[in-house]
């Protein structure tokens, strides 16, 4: 391995973390609703209110995964196409969930991979929190040249701290 992109200012951002952040909007049944078509699940329990009242979750609820793309740009923070026009701005900002970014010079960015372990349900309406956390950050030799390993814990909340969802991301730089 001929450079090591892991630099003390690099290791220095192992453990950070934040949160709980709450995302700009409650649980939505119209989110929801784009939602479950889109990974084609149409169960009762996302649409149907009289079904879901008599079940065992009390009323309409979202797929399991939705709390991770419950997060997206608020009302008021920066459109990041605002940036096109800086000669140097490759549309990544190496933050991750508002972590403090990863200052590698790599520019290429891929699914290294993820696990979710699923509790409960979010509620239409509930409001959905996110605590985030870099778990490590490595290097590794790979047959195109170095890439560097960015690995994120995210704990995903509803009403009262419940948990929802608890997942582990890793994105490769190269």
């Amino acid at each position: 391995m001929s450079e090591s992109y892991i630099t003390p200012a690099v290791r220095a951002v192992i453990g950070a973390s934040n949160g709980p952040l709450l995302a700009c909007h409650p649980v939505e049944a119209s989110e929801v609703r784009r939602f479950y078509q889109a990974v084609m699940d149409p169960a009762p329990r996302y649409w149907d209110e009289r079904w879901a009242k008599s079940s065992r979750y009390g009323g309409l609820v979202a797929p399991p995964a939705f709390p991770t793309h419950a997060f997206r740009r608020g009302p008021t923070e920066a459109d990041p196409l605002d940036r096109m026009e800086e000669p140097d701005f490759d549309g990544n900002t190496r933050s991750f969930r508002g972590l403090p970014p990863v200052e590698v010079p790599l520019t290429r960015l891929l699914n290294g991979g993820y696990e979710y372990e699923f509790f409960r349900y979010a509620r239409i309406g509930e409001p959905i929190y996110r605590s985030s956390s870099y778990l490590d950050i490595y290097q590794r030799a790979g047959r195109s040249g170095p890439m560097v390993f960015v690995v994120v814990a995210d704990t995903y909340t509803g009403e009262a701290g419940a948990r929802l969802i608890e997942t582990v991301t890793t994105t490769i730089l190269r």
